[in-house]
Formats: structure tokens, C-alpha cells, sequence
């Protein structure tokens, strides 16, 4: 098996790698700064797979980019783009600006008063002809900065002095227990 070897060091030291693997805070990229330093440092790569527990091609990939484009290649990692979002940047913008300034029977969707997700789906679903799931409505409110809470009810006729001596009944009960 042939020895694994750092060609190109591109004037940075074991120390330099040490330091900024401690720095690194996404441990997979702190995986692979580790592997190069332990080839650097005259490791096999069988035995610098064991050390950070991957497989010893990937320290082969590590060390070739390394050499090749030093940390700049050896950080990158390309992430496949997903699937395209429902609406486009604009027709988002137009939805949070609709949710931020009006209700629900302002925009005809019957005597809601806040916007549930069932409600945003029902608007999209008039409105742009898209169909979304509730979690992917969510999702995309938190792309939006948008938060979603549930209303809390507040009961008109509750009198606040029968409430206090509700209360004060519950605590004696809980102590008695």
C-alpha cells in the first residue's frame, strides 16, 4: 500500500493545523483538518482513519485536496441545492406582508382571526393555486422570520376574585397531599 504524503503544505505547520482544528467549531470539518495533520505528522492513513474513526479513503480525499488547494479545498463541501421553493422571493415578501398587516377576513377566508396554518394553506391555495403541508407552511414562515404561536384565551366574564380563591383552594389541596 502506498504511503499517503502532504505535497504542499502551503506554509502551514503541524501547529498551525493543531490550532486551527481547536478553532474549528463543526466537528466535521475538525475530522478532516485532523486527518492532514496526522498524515503531516508521519501517520499512515490506515491508522489516521482510526484515529478520527472514518474510513481510510476519506483521509485519502482529504489529503489530495489538501495538497491540491490546501484548507480553502479541504473546507469546502458543496451541498446539493433541494428542491425550489413553492413561491418565488417576491410572492413570499407579498405573503408576509399580507400576514403582518391584515387578517384573515380581510383577505375573504371566512371569520378566522388569526393565521393558523390551515388558514396561510387556504390563502395559498386561492391565491397562488399551490398546495403545501402544514410542516412545509411552517418552514417557510421561519424562513421568513416569521414565528408562529397559538392565540391564548382569555375569558371575558371570569371574575378575578372567585379566580384568587380558586387558587388559594388549589395550593391548600396540593399541601394537604
Amino acid at each position: 500500500m502506498k504511503r499517503l504524503k502532504i505535497t504542499n503544505t502551503h506554509d502551514l505547520t503541524i501547529t498551525d493545523l493543531r490550532i486551527q482544528e481547536k478553532q474549528e467549531s463543526n466537528a466535521f470539518f475538525r475530522t478532516r483538518i485532523m486527518a492532514v495533520r496526522l498524515v503531516m505528522q508521519g501517520k499512515l492513513g490506515k491508522e489516521a482513519a482510526e484515529i478520527c474513526g472514518i474510513h481510510r479513503q476519506s483521509v485519502s480525499e482529504y489529503v489530495k485536496r489538501f495538497n491540491e488547494g490546501g484548507m480553502d479545498l479541504l473546507l469546502e463541501r458543496k451541498m446539493a441545492p433541494g428542491r425550489a421553493c413553492f413561491l418565488t422571493d417576491d410572492q413570499q415578501q407579498a405573503l408576509k406582508e399580507i400576514i403582518l398587516t391584515s387578517t384573515p377576513t380581510d383577505q375573504g377566508l371566512g371569520s378566522a382571526v388569526s393565521w393558523t396554518t390551515p388558514v396561510i394553506q387556504e390563502y395559498l391555495r386561492r391565491t397562488y393555486d399551490i398546495e403545501m403541508s402544514n410542516t412545509g407552511v411552517l418552514r417557510m414562515l421561519w424562513r421568513l422570520k416569521l414565528s408562529y404561536t397559538r392565540p391564548t384565551y382569555t375569558l371575558k366574564r371570569a371574575d378575578p376574585k372567585k379566580q384568587r380563591m380558586f387558587r388559594h383552594q388549589i395550593t391548600l389541596i396540593k399541601k394537604n397531599c
